[in-house]
């Protein structure tokens, strides 16, 4: 079973972000030591953050609410953030 679909079940609410961005936000999160909210500030504001994260053109509103940067952490828990976070580029 791929494992998105064991923690973010398509018949609960709004769709999840995707892996790779929230991926990338927590990677750049983690290196600047930002919090949520300012994270997702940055990834408007920087077409590198963008395209890191798997954005093909500059997008000048938040990809997702820094809220879901919450639920992704309970979600798949400590253990898959440090999971996630090695994978990262």
């Amino acid at each position: 079973m791929d494992w998105r679909a064991r923690f973010f079940p398509s018949h609960q609410g709004q769709p999840a972000p995707s892996p790779r961005l929230v991926a990338g936000l927590m990677y750049r999160q983690q290196a600047f030591k930002l919090s949520d909210e300012a994270v997702v500030a940055r990834w408007v504001e920087n077409p590198y953050h963008q395209h890191f994260t798997g954005e093909t053109f500059f997008r000048h509103r938040p990809p997702t609410d820094p809220s879901s940067l919450v639920r992704w952490r309970k979600r798949i828990g400590e253990e898959g953030v440090e999971w996630l976070l090695t994978r990262t580029p």
